[in-house]
């Protein structure tokens, strides 16, 4: 990526979250978080990876933002002042959940390692001293 597109890409991004958080007032929207945004080359089109707190309503969450992408379109071109404002595409971001996963597994290695630690030192306060 040039140095122009990660920073539109980064504008994008803020600007998507803003929206998401203060104009899209469908109630059937989950807590979305914007991960990142991908731009093609020639600026013309933009991937919006969301994450969605609860994967319960994941698919309906992206459904909702699927349907105002055109909206999202507008007002990236209004705020951000560019000439040709990127179709927009939403994308359910799956490195969270991979994330997540191994974040629970470490915390799980880490609680047996404590608990074997604990028993190693239990195991030697118990023998008896001469």
């Amino acid at each position: 990526m040039t140095r122009r597109s990660e920073r539109l890409a980064g504008e994008i991004r803020d600007e998507v979250a803003r929206m998401v958080a203060s104009d899209l007032k469908d109630p059937r929207l989950g807590f979305i978080t914007v991960t990142r945004v991908e731009l093609t080359s020639d600026l013309r089109y933009a991937r919006v990876y969301v994450g969605v707190l609860g994967e319960d309503g994941s698919g309906e969450s992206l459904a909702v933002l699927r349907k105002a992408a055109g909206f999202v379109k507008r007002e990236i071109g209004r705020r951000l002042r560019v000439r040709f404002a990127p179709e927009i595409d939403f994308r359910y971001d799956r490195g969270l959940e991979a994330t997540e996963r191994v974040a629970r597994v470490l915390a799980e290695q880490e609680a047996e390692q404590e608990s074997r630690e604990r028993e190693a030192a239990e195991g030697e306060d118990e023998e008896p001293a001469e």
